[in-house]
């Protein structure tokens, strides 16, 4: 018997019989191994567990636990789900069936949309499937065999086409389901023993708006049964925690249909506490040494032009042309970010080395164009303001003020109790500026983000048209990761408008722009955090921190005298004083998540004192007024 060897990942290499496969490997590796393994890497490359291995390949076991297997094993449901709809709908035309985060989904083409009924007849179709426990049989076609193979299946026939000349074409089968895939899949169906379909929707073909409307089934697969139970627990937390639902409930903010999506109308509570982030924040820029300016929501074309988001953005930008009165007609383009205004800003003036670094600092509202279909609430509108900063410096200056921003952002996410790490984005295909100044500016993030022990992942091609970036990524309560900050070296802008300093040596130099943002978008980051709270917000920013109820009509005049001194010193009061029974009141406090219930009867108007209730703790003792004031300042960060 002719034997071959191939590479193992700690370095040391096996003997294996010549036409061995993955499988194989692991079962001269382990029995155990086998037992677990799914797929393989072959030279990096995934590959199924039935592919034939070579001489001197490096191979790799991909086993339940290996981070590419959930990935695979939703791949291989999706193809499932769809052998599934076959069965029940014999003239559904299919499109495209990948894996995604947390799940998997399919679209089709049939009569109607699928209804709940129809996706518990698939599910239990699936689980039928699943017990057969059925091979992913692979395939390869030329394009004329591809061709006929998908005769009546015009989706599959328009990807078939867009295919390279001469690229390998990949089937793979399973039961009576064939479908265009590169793979890798789980060995068999009987692997997929923990799913559940989620949700239809419509989905258009591609993407396109112009294309067909697709039915689009959602769905989700995990190893084991209790991790999707603890998956579908997630959820319902994250439904009781959706800041659309309880934006209403909280009268926070509104959306209407009438005034477009993604436009959000804040009532007074909901604004009340974004001014409470941005007051806040602005103290600490101003500890930090930013400078604050107010630039306007629009410009002419001409700035964008130079800015180079007319030829690079444009598609996500609102324009429109103005009649001056005079013979002319110009366009302008409502702002999508802050930066041309804080530029026009520094070019206004001669600048010094000894100037450097100016840091900019704007809460500037910017418009986005948006399809509608993924407008998301406050997560995702059309309307948002930034906590926005630009700083000028010298190159020298760069790696201190990456280092800055990145303090900053610590601090911040320490204030809100948020873990976090980093992703690294590099240029685009869409982009402006030279090979040299994207080396070097991608590995002033990088180098600053290794200094700082903040973990990060390269994001390739994720760039901003006019430089890399490094995005931050929070966790939340319940465990969701959510993009927030983001800071950007750019070498592009300051050129393209022109910008200069004085050096020490009297010659002109071209500063560098650092964009940065820390919270991101104030209507993002409000949504994360009465998600975040459950909205239960903390104390300090709470948009009433405290109600008064009177126990009887009696203690009135001393309830606005207690109402008044707390509102002087700050503490945001409201009174219920409506004929309810002190229960009812009490209950309304809690819905709407008050920190505290200050409870004023007859001692406590004998006493100058009142009788405190927190939202979570309960009943905790009477107090004197300017006691309770000071608990409530003691709240603030950096109190």
């Amino acid at each position: 018997m002719v034997e071959i060897s191939v590479k193992l990942p700690d370095g040391s290499g096996k003997q294996v019989p010549e036409g061995a496969t993955v499988f194989d490997v692991a079962t001269a590796i382990s029995p155990r191994l086998a037992s677990a393994a799914i797929a393989g890497k072959i030279d990096g490359a995934l590959v199924d567990i039935d592919h034939v291995v070579s001489e001197g390949a490096s191979v790799e076991i991909v086993t339940d636990r290996s981070p590419e297997a959930l990935g695979i094993l939703r791949h291989s449901a999706a193809h499932v789900m769809a052998e599934a709809v076959k069965d029940l709908f014999p003239t559904a035309k299919f499109g495209i069936g990948p894996a995604i985060e947390d799940g998997f989904y399919y679209d089709f083409d049939v009569d109607r949309p699928f209804t709940p009924g129809d996706l518990a007849a698939i599910e239990d179709r699936m689980r039928q499937i699943a017990a057969e426990s059925k091979h992913f049989l692979r395939g390869e076609l030329d394009r004329l065999e591809a061709w006929d193979a998908f005769d009546g299946q015009p989706y599959k026939r328009e990807l078939i086409e867009g295919l390279p000349e001469g690229e390998t074409i990949s089937i793979y089968t399973q039961g009576n389901f064939t479908d265009l895939c590169r793979g890798p899949h789980v060995p068999d169906t009987g692997w997929l023993k923990a799913f559940k379909l989620m949700k239809g929707a419509g989905a258009y073909w591609r993407g396109d708006s112009d294309r067909p409307m697709l039915q689009r089934i959602y769905g989700t697969a995990w190893m084991s049964q209790k991790d999707l139970d603890a998956y579908l627990t997630r959820i319902e937390e994250a439904e009781r925690r959706d800041h659309r639902k309880l934006g209403k409930e909280l009268d926070l903010f509104s959306f209407h249909e009438e005034a477009g999506a993604g436009l959000p109308l804040y009532h007074p509570k909901g604004a009340r506490v974004l001014r409470l982030l941005q007051e806040w924040l602005r103290g600490v820029l101003y500890s930090r040494g930013y400078v604050e300016v107010i630039t306007p929501h629009i410009f002419k074309s001409d700035v964008w032009k130079i800015s180079g988001h007319y030829e690079n953005y444009r598609d996500n930008m609102y324009f429109f042309e103005v009649d001056e009165g005079d013979g002319r007609v110009n366009e302008y383009g409502i702002k999508p970010m802050n930066c041309p205004g804080h530029l026009m800003i520094y070019g206004d003036s001669l600048r010094s080395y000894r100037d450097l670094p100016i840091r900019m600092s704007e809460f500037g509202t910017v418009y986005r164009h948006e399809m509608s279909g993924v407008v998301h609430g406050l997560m995702r509108a059309r309307s948002f303001t930034q906590d926005d900063a630009h700083i000028f410096c010298t190159p020298e200056q760069v790696h201190a003020e990456v280092l800055g921003m990145l303090d900053l952002v610590a601090y911040v996410n320490g204030v809100f109790g948020f873990e976090y790490s980093a992703e690294v984005s590099t240029r685009p295909d869409k982009s402006i500026g030279g090979e040299e100044f994207w080396r070097v500016a991608t590995e002033a993030l990088i180098n600053a983000l290794d200094e700082k022990g903040v973990p990060y992942e390269i994001n390739e091609g994720d760039g901003a048209f006019y430089g890399p970036k490094i995005d931050i990524k929070l966790k939340d309560a319940i465990g969701r990761t959510w993009q927030t900050s983001t800071i950007q070296v750019d070498y592009n802008m300051p050129q393209r408008f022109g910008l200069t300093y004085r050096t020490a040596e009297n010659t002109e130099a071209q500063p560098i722009m650092l964009h940065r943002t820390i919270l991101g978008s104030m209507e993002r980051f409000f949504g994360i955090l009465i998600e975040h709270y459950a909205g239960a917000f903390p104390t300090w920013l709470a948009p009433v921190q405290a109600v008064i109820i009177p126990i009887a009509d009696r203690h009135m005049d001393h309830v606005a005298s207690v109402r008044a001194r707390l509102e002087t010193v700050g503490v945001r009061c409201e009174v219920y004083s409506d004929q309810e029974p002190m229960r009812v009141k009490i209950a309304k406090a809690q819905q709407q998540k008050v920190p505290y219930m200050l409870i004023i009867g007859d001692k406590e108007v004998e006493a100058d004192s009142v009788s405190v209730r927190e939202r979570t703790a309960g009943d905790i003792g009477a107090v004197p007024v300017a006691e309770f004031a000071d608990m409530v300042a003691a709240s603030k960060p950096g109190a």
